[in-house]
């Protein structure tokens, strides 16, 4: 058997032309979408993914603002900015790339983006709203992670979902999303013991620690449907996730590739988030 590929960057560009045509509609009514990405710092893995964010606001027909700073910029020179962009009511979401240089307290800088523009979910109001189950904003990995699985139309109620990874951006708000869908989820992490005792169990397995191929094919329920948001650099040089695809496509029903999985969707997921932000600011929300 060879897993089915679950194509990111198909379903991403299906999700854009509704994108571009909602971001028409509302500049129609004298509304343009806007985004505005701060990066603080020269690292190259940064750069590159805001110069794509940057790229995707044009190509969906909507505006962006980028402030890059230097390594050693003040802290309270990035908060001075987002404070006037916070007060500009013709951008509606803000994103401050991670991660921040050493003298930044990125909590701090989180929680000083205005929680009607935090497209990016990360503020603690938002977060907030995430664990009741009335989400302002879905965090973008998982936001895209849950389009994907809708997708292919995979049952999560009832459904044994174990997810690797325990972080704020990805591995916290997955379970909770997945929770509001009836599945019962496992969570684990760096000190979870006999970590493949947990994975064979599971009827969706999302990846999301940081190792690259970690999971292997002998780690995962045949037919079982297997998430991949790692993005990592292998041994030979090359792109790869936390699990090996060679061998997991061989028992996997369903499977993300890296690249062209969970990836284009990330940024595919912040722009519905910042066009949503611009629907509500329309509608005097």
């Amino acid at each position: 058997m060879s897993a089915q590929i679950i194509d990111g960057n198909a379903l991403s560009a299906s999700i854009r032309e509704q994108l571009a045509q909602r971001s028409a509609a509302l500049a129609a009514r004298g509304v343009t979408p806007c985004l505005a990405v701060i990066l603080a710092g020269e690292d190259a893995a940064s750069a590159v993914y805001v110069r794509n964010k940057v790229a995707a606001c044009e190509k969906a027909g909507m505006r962006s603002i980028r402030d890059v700073y230097a390594a050693d910029v003040k802290p309270e020179t990035v908060l001075a900015r987002i404070e006037a962009l916070n007060a500009d009511p013709a951008v509606h979401g803000i994103l401050v790339q991670l991660p921040l240089p050493k003298q930044f307290d990125a909590a701090a800088v989180l929680e000083a983006i205005a929680p009607e523009k935090d497209v990016d979910g990360f503020h603690a109001e938002n977060v907030g709203a995430l664990m009741q189950g009335t989400p302002r904003f879905i965090p973008c990995t998982p936001y895209g992670v849950m389009k994907m699985l809708e997708s292919r139309g995979v049952k999560l109620k009832g459904a044994e979902v174990v997810i690797v990874g325990r972080s704020n951006i990805v591995g916290k708000p997955m379970a909770m999303l997945l929770l509001a869908q009836s599945a019962t989820v496992t969570v684990c992490h760096s000190q979870t013991r006999d970590l493949a005792f947990h994975t064979r169990r599971a009827d969706v397995l999302v990846a999301a620690v940081g190792r690259a191929r970690m999971i292997t094919g002998d780690m995962i329920k045949p037919g079982a449907t297997v998430i991949d948001v790692g993005i990592n650099r292998g041994e030979d040089g090359k792109l790869c996730g936390d699990v090996d695809f060679a061998s997991a496509k061989e028992v996997a029903g369903l499977i993300t590739p890296v690249p062209g999985g969970v990836g284009p969707m990330t940024i595919t997921m912040l722009l519905a988030n910042t066009i949503e932000a611009a629907e509500r600011a329309a509608r005097g929300e």
